[in-house]
């Protein structure tokens, strides 16, 4: 019987889990019924009935007592590798040679309150729960590290990292099917075919009344951030989203292999953290459109432009704007936010591979990144004029701080070697310096751009006006 989610056998130590979990347990299901395993199998659901899982839990811990001292699961072990060099053989030999005697074993992880290993039950509750690997699946403090490493090392022989990604406005645009605008109806008549996804970008899923658009190039970014990154999804939104959303970015299960992560699975509340990612901090490069969602992590973070498709997404975040849906347009493929990104990406990786003195394993990606940020405003000296409130300290202001770390210095005087005043009247004192002495007067959304594209911005494209009082 298998109690695996969505995650087959692969490079990462959360699939060699969820592989030696089903391995342990297959040994006793010879007489499992199929309904038996129909229920087993159930994991999609997140409101699913309570009494069902309970007994589902205590059929897996009996079958993990009667079976846990038997052997006769190494002869399957050739069938657990996983492709691209993986880890998984390795990993579930080393798990069967530990000692199974229970007063030596040291309980590395629990499954329904049993151990993994030796079936004893295991009342402690420190570490972390895994539940998008398997229900009930938490992991000790020790046995965290040490899958970490070991993952870590296969991963870069591979030359790989870990990439985490947000779902909304950052690889996608959803809303409720009652938020549509009467200028958005349109849209009903033109949404793609749920039997083959990969075909199509708009989808009407009414099961869950709501309507999906994927943001342009987001297969292409996939499937080439792919080659780069151990891919992630984590999502605030529940599991059973996350998971649909998987099937349409991911119908063949090439990227993410059951490493879908929802607020669900999250360890607190309305904050995303690496805790539940099998991956070492020094090597995972975050991909989303809100740095509030990872307070810890801001060093891991690169901050997408959001990508607001329908006009209840506009709406939402105070836009008063006609949406991409009701202009009938969308962002360019070659040229818009995920194509861009995917730009950096790989400057970071080849970086971090290939121009590098330290040892491999030493590296730390979010030097990488601060480094390649650094490079976007170099050689700029910035001076901002009416932008700030009165009386407040400039260089605790979020713009100011953006500025320095995209390598540009900031002053509050202006002198011969300022290069931009950035302000929001062309009527202050010094805008007019900064048009009488040829220097760029720019809008303060061009550093903001800057700092989404990770690339310096064409400043004729962010004028300043004249306010109408002046």
């Amino acid at each position: 019987m298998s109690f695996a989610t969505d995650s087959p056998v692969h490079s990462s130590s959360s699939d060699d889990f969820a592989a030696l979990i089903d391995a342990e347990l297959e040994v006793g299901s010879s007489g499992s019924s199929p309904d038996e395993q129909d229920n087993e199998e159930e994991e999609v659901d997140a409101d699913s009935d309570d009494d069902d899982s309970d007994d589902e839990e205590d059929d897996s811990n009996d079958d993990l007592n009667d079976h846990r001292n038997k052997r006769c699961k190494t002869e399957k072990l050739d069938d657990l590798e996983g492709p691209q060099g993986s880890t998984s053989q390795g990993l579930i030999e080393e798990k069967l040679e530990v000692s199974l005697n229970k007063d030596t074993c040291t309980h590395p992880g629990s499954f329904g309150q049993m151990c993994i290993l030796c079936g004893q039950r295991v009342d402690d509750e420190s570490g972390v729960t895994f539940g998008y690997i398997h229900k009930g699946l938490r992991l000790g403090n020790d046995e965290i590290v040490r899958l970490r490493s070991t993952d870590m090392k296969n991963l870069l022989r591979h030359k790989k990292l870990y990439l985490v990604l947000d779902l909304d406005h950052t690889l996608l645009n959803s809303t409720q099917l009652n938020h549509l605008t009467a200028e958005e109806e349109y849209l009903k008549g033109q949404s793609d075919s749920l039997q083959d996804v990969s075909k199509g970008s708009l989808f009407m899923l009414e099961f869950m009344h709501m309507m999906t658009k994927l943001r342009p190039f987001v297969r292409t970014f996939l499937k080439e951030a792919s080659e780069m990154f151990e891919m992630y999804i984590y999502t605030m939104g529940d599991r059973p989203y996350a998971l649909e959303m998987a099937k349409l970015l991911d119908p063949k299960k090439e990227y993410f292999n059951g490493r879908v992560i929802s607020r669900d699975d999250g360890t607190q509340k309305h904050q995303k953290g690496l805790d539940v990612v099998l991956g070492q901090d020094s090597a995972v490069v975050i991909l989303e459109d809100t740095e509030n969602a990872w307070t810890k992590h801001k060093d891991n973070l690169i901050l997408m432009e959001r990508y607001h498709f329908f006009a209840s997404s506009c709406r939402k975040f105070g836009f008063d704007c006609r949406s991409l849906s009701q202009l009938k347009s969308d962002e360019s493929e070659p040229d818009g936010a995920l194509a861009s990104i995917l730009k950096i990406l790989r400057q970071i990786h080849h970086i971090f591979f290939d121009e590098l003195d330290s040892d491999l394993a030493s590296r730390d990606v979010r030097q990488v990144l601060k480094t390649v940020r650094k490079e976007v405003l170099k050689d700029c000296k910035i001076v901002f004029s009416r932008v700030f409130p009165t009386k407040f300290q400039p260089e605790n202001h979020l713009l100011w701080k953006m500025v320095e770390q995209l390598g540009a210095t900031c002053s509050t005087e202006t002198d011969s070697s300022v290069t931009h005043v950035v302000s929001m009247d062309a009527g202050t004192e010094k805008s007019r310096w900064a048009v009488k002495e040829n220097k760029f007067l720019v809008h303060p959304r061009w550093i903001e751009a800057a700092n989404f594209f990770w690339q310096k911005q064409p400043e004729e494209k962010f004028p300043v006006s004249q306010t109408k009082n002046q």
